[in-house]
């Protein structure tokens, strides 16, 4: 009985291309699922033991709450043992909404939120003076102090610098029993039907009483009940005037200036919530960026006429109500729709984009008689403004948002919070400074804090601070030091988002949990691997059981168990070819082990290419935590650019490199970050970019339509003789709409019966037997095969059949070329692994022809591949530069690296330590640089 405690024991996994396979894995140890890219390692950890967890947990809430829930599939295993309660930390689970931050992630914002509200010191915005509150006796003793002897006013503001006329303030006034008011200064008796100007701004008081301090019983009660007064009608403010010298004093209960009068409301964490009507700035709603009109969007080519399509929104000339009120405007400004744009006039201009209401007579020359026109035009810009900001359907927002910009809101600029917020210090940082820190200099200013706080700060603090520490520490273990809490979710990479929910975890202190992780070492520079193997064993020594999908060398060496799945990948995958300890593995013949034992390896080239003797210069770029940097990318090369993780490789070639090419060869919208000047475009004529986003997540998605090789399937099928005589056309062969489709199933192949409380079952359709199209779409063959059949096909098969079509073969090859002959060209997206995703995105940009001058750039092509993937991958990228072409990778992986032409390593640090270009050249000459942290783990590879 003791074996089945210790160990989860999988009976039967047969969940995608698994072989009905058995495993043992012990618990309470770090493990390791390795095996090639595609050969069913997700399919053993997430989609079998993380989806029966997931599943059993379900199970335990009530039928009726279950059907809120939606039932989960059980998977297709036939027993699972010893599972205990599982955690999945994948890549692809950060939210996408702009209101999301590092800070929220990590929940380290609402302990600053706390902190803030309880020990923060506030500051009036207009003086810079501290803000004061009293108690109503503490008043009454400062006015004693004060104002003994003399005579003063008691007033309470009612109006703080607004417009309007206020006759109805003063008869309410009136009818409260007072007889004056103060009116910017000046003090007035209250007339019948008073009122001032509307249109200045104006500040009133009530004057509640005038009295004589003095030492007695009955001024005592009179100041205290006049306080009160005061403080009633005053919403906790109340003002003195001493009579004589004119001196203004405020008190409030609030928080209050003492020497102009604003107040603060007193502070709750929510005030220092961006996510809180009472804490966001008003401009941007908290999100720290407004979306603002561009006009050279509106008007792309002023040189254009309004009638050509000067105006892009409206397009070119059409009989339509809004080229009417055009063709009015013009009469009024005397212009024609056919002058171009830059020469009408700038009043009629503003009207044309900003709108206007009016009317006008014209006299008719010809006629001699008068027309009357009348103009009501909402204006082009306003228009796509509210648009933007009302239209409930989302392509309509997408396409008003075509014509703006993202710019950072001029009131808050960029910190989300309303002003009031940003005036709350502790030790002279307001919460919008910490949030801008990276995470490892705001860990040293929280660990220093302590001494600058009073008595009383300390004790409301203590609990707070050992929190927020804690929390920040855990995400220095994970490498995340370059971050700031500020940073939104959305611009994270896969593998940082990662290692924020493994801090998270291991911030949470759980014990005798299952956590499953997908490659958490992406992105990751070989540096930081060291505190993330760290990270998990800490998980793992509270008494956790931790299993890692992973291809990393160094994770799979520090690992207690290894479990192989192989021996190929997709059909040819899912059986277990070893598992054991590293050692043992070692001594198996499987790749993985020829790879880790150095047997087989990515063999170094002998010589590195010359390249052309061309280079792309960009001088100046200094967005982030760039430092004015100048770099020059040899053309014809490999290039790699790498660097610890935060050191401002993305910003370099992502943010600013990247938009540079695209604004300049397809007209792109994106604007970089800020640089100085780029040299030598002419040398290349396209550029393309291959990023790590997600390829379709529908059923309907599949290896065929993504690389757009389907519609030259379908073209062909409509040239036989047969589709011919009927006269199909390529709609006909197409599974997504209705003609040739089966309607049972609507071309999905599957029928889904809905069962209440329980998941829901797919059936194979019994109308077209999972063939997806009906009989006479069926009927039309080329060569022997229907259109299903060439869906059913692998990508090895249809290299062979295909062969004679070049339009089909090159896209074919090209996916079979970066190891994915397995698949099968009507594959779900869904059931694509992350490294499948990856190259099938590959091939199709690959599969464009390439004029030997493309820039071609990758950002971490090596996500989820294993070691005899990356060598296959890279064979296709040298073939692209043998070719003529350039071709830059932002890469950690030293297998590629080492590979590369020409590198450029940025550092030193991570975040405001970054942003420098610390060594370039060949490899052997940057692992010659004794600073670059790169060249230390490079050394180690080429020796």
């Amino acid at each position: 009985m003791q074996q089945s405690e210790e160990t989860i024991e999988i009976i039967g996994a047969r969940a995608h291309n698994l072989k009905n396979i058995d495993v043992t894995i012990p618990r309470e140890k770090l493990v390791v699922i390795t095996g090639l890219s595609g050969s069913g390692k997700s399919s053993l950890a997430f989609d079998t033991i993380y989806a029966e967890g997931q599943r059993r947990y379900i199970e335990t809430f009530s039928a009726y709450a279950r059907q809120f829930l939606g039932g989960l599939e059980r998977p297709d295993v036939d027993k699972i043992d010893g599972l205990s309660p599982v955690i999945a930390i994948e890549q692809k689970t950060t939210s996408k909404s702009p209101r999301s931050t590092v800070g929220t992630i990590t929940e380290i914002y609402d302990f600053l939120r706390l902190l803030y509200a309880r020990a923060g010191e506030a500051y009036s915005y207009n003086t810079g003076e501290k803000m004061v509150s009293y108690s109503d006796e503490q008043i009454k003793e400062l006015i004693y102090e004060s104002f003994n002897g003399k005579r003063i006013n008691i007033l309470a503001p009612v109006i703080r610098s607004r417009k309007g006329h206020y006759r109805e303030l003063f008869e309410q006034i009136a009818k409260q029993g007072f007889v004056k008011v103060r009116i910017d200064g000046e003090i007035r008796d209250i007339e019948h039907g008073m009122k001032v100007d509307r249109y200045k701004t104006h500040d009133i008081e009530t004057v509640i009483d005038r009295i004589l301090i003095k030492n007695d019983e009955e001024t005592d009660k009179r100041l205290t009940e006049s306080i009160k007064t005061a403080m009633y009608h005053g919403d906790d403010i109340l003002m003195i005037i001493e009579q004589e010298s004119g001196e203004v004093r405020y008190f409030s209960r609030n928080l209050m200036c003492p020497s102009s009068g604003i107040s603060y409301p007193n502070p709750e964490p929510n005030n220092f919530s961006f996510n809180s009507p009472k804490g966001a700035c008003p401009t941007c709603n908290g999100l720290g960026t407004v979306n603002e009109i561009n006009l050279n969007k509106i008007i792309p080519n002023p040189k254009l006429s309004i009638k050509n399509g000067g105006f892009a929104p409206i397009g070119e000339y059409k009989n339509s109500w809004i080229f009417k009120q055009l063709e009015i405007i013009a009469q009024k400004f005397d212009f024609k729709l056919t002058d171009a744009i830059e020469t009408i006039p700038q009043d009629a201009m503003d009207m044309i984009l900003h709108g206007g209401n009016e009317k006008f007579s014209v006299v008719s020359k010809v006629m001699g008689i008068t027309k009357d026109y009348k103009i009501d035009f909402e204006g082009i810009a306003n228009f796509i403004k509210n648009q933007y900001e009302q239209a409930d359907s989302q392509s309509i927002k997408r396409w008003a948002k075509e014509f703006m910009d993202e710019n950072d809101c001029s009131e808050c600029h960029g910190s989300r919070l309303r002003k009031e917020a940003l005036y709350f210090k502790i030790n002279e940082k307001n919460i919008g400074e910490l949030v801008q820190m990276d995470i490892s200099e705001l860990s040293d200013w929280f660990i220093n804090l302590p001494q600058h706080l009073d008595n009383k700060q300390q004790a409301i603090a203590t609990e707070i601070l050992k929190e927020i520490t804690a929390r920040l520490q855990f995400l220095l273990d994970v490498g995340l030091n370059y971050l700031n809490l500020n940073r939104s979710s959305k611009s994270l990479s896969g593998g940082e988002a990662q290692r924020i929910r493994l801090a998270t975890q291991i911030g949470s202190q759980l014990v005798g949990v299952l956590y499953i992780l997908d490659e958490p070492s992406i992105g990751l520079h070989q540096r930081d691997n060291e505190r993330l193997i760290k990270s998990l064993e800490s998980l793992r020594d509270i008494g956790n059981s931790v299993i890692v999908v992973e291809h990393d060398k160094d994770m799979i060496e520090r690992a207690d168990h290894v479990i192989d799945i192989g021996p190929k990948a997709g059909r040819f995958g899912g059986k277990i070819i070893s598992q054991g300890t590293p050692k043992e593995l070692l001594n198996e013949n499987t790749i993985t082990a020829q790879f880790m034992s150095g047997k087989m390896k990515i063999e170094v080239p002998k010589k590195r290419r010359e390249g052309n003797g061309k280079t792309l210069k960009l001088t100046g770029a200094s967005g982030n935590n760039l430092k004015n940097v100048t770099v020059e990318f040899p053309l014809g090369k490999l290039i790699c650019v790498t660097g610890v993780s935060g050191s401002g490789k993305s910003t370099l070639i992502n943010e600013t490199l990247y938009p540079i090419l695209n604004t300049h060869f397809f007209n792109a919208v994106k604007k970089p970050q800020p640089y100085k000047k780029i040299e030598g475009l002419e040398h290349i004529d396209k550029v393309i970019d291959i990023d790590q986003s997600p390829i379709g997540r529908t059923p309907r998605s599949n290896p065929a339509t993504y690389t757009d090789v389907f519609s030259e399937i379908r073209s062909l099928f409509t040239q036989t003789p047969e589709a011919q005589i009927r006269g199909y056309k390529p709609g006909r062969f197409s599974f997504n709409v209705k003609g040739g489709r089966c309607e049972t199933c609507e071309g999905s192949g599957v029928r889904t019966i809905e069962m209440s409380f329980l998941p829901d079952v797919y059936v194979e359709c019994e109308t077209c037997m999972g063939k997806r199209f009906n009989r006479e779409t069926l009927e039309i063959r080329y060569k022997g095969k229907s259109i299903s059949d060439v869906l059913e096909m692998t990508v090895d098969e249809a290299v062979d059949f295909f062969e004679n079509i070049p339009k089909i073969y090159r896209k074919v090859k090209t996916i079979q070329d970066v190891g994915l002959g397995y698949i099968t060209l009507g594959q779900q997206s869904t059931t694509l692994s992350g490294g499948e995703a990856q190259r099938v995105k590959l091939a199709t940009e690959l599969s464009k022809k390439d004029t030997g001058n493309t820039f071609y750039i990758l950002d971490e092509p090596t996500t989820g591949l294993h070691f005899e993937d990356i060598r296959v991958l890279m064979e296709v990228i040298n073939k692209l530069v043998k070719k003529g072409n350039t071709v830059l990778i932002i890469e950690h992986n030293l297998d590629v690296v080492k590979l590369a032409d020409h590198i450029i390593d940025i550092g030193y640090e991570g975040g405001k330590g970054g942003g420098q270009v610390v060594a370039v050249g060949t490899p052997e000459e940057v692992i010659k640089n004794k600073k670059s942290y790169t060249a230390q783990f490079l050394k180690k590879e080429l020796s």
